[in-house]
């Protein structure tokens, strides 16, 4: 098996449990790994043969702009996406992080991450 990976895809929406975090927003970071076989493709060229990272990346840009309190929900649906829309992940993880959250202190970010398997 193989991987493709997006990293620091970076986003500024809105989730978040306060309504200052609804109003105001704040910037996200987003990293998708997805394993799949890679070898046809390596071999034909073809992006009919892979996983499309274009279609990856609008998966995550998305479902990022579908307001959610919780990052796990929004973790959860980009998962639930790339499942649906790409038949030839085997398994996927992706990690959602918040940067600079307000939690009353110096935190660079909080970050939920979550694994998946067909």
């Amino acid at each position: 098996m193989h991987k493709i990976l997006l990293e620091n895809v970076r986003v500024y929406t809105n989730h978040g449990c306060l309504n200052e975090e609804e109003l105001i927003g704040s910037e996200y970071r987003v990293d998708l790994e997805v394993t799949t076989d890679l070898t046809k493709s390596s071999q034909t060229d073809d992006l009919n043969d892979t996983v499309d990272y274009v279609s990856l990346n609008r998966i995550i840009k998305e479902e990022m702009a579908i307001r959610s309190k919780l990052l796990e929900q929004v973790a959860q649906r980009i998962l639930n996406r790339v499942f649906k829309e790409e038949e030839m992940v085997k398994e996927a993880t992706v990690k959602v992080s918040k940067i600079n959250p307000p939690l009353g202190g110096d935190v660079e970010k909080v970050t939920i991450q979550m694994t998946q398997k067909r």
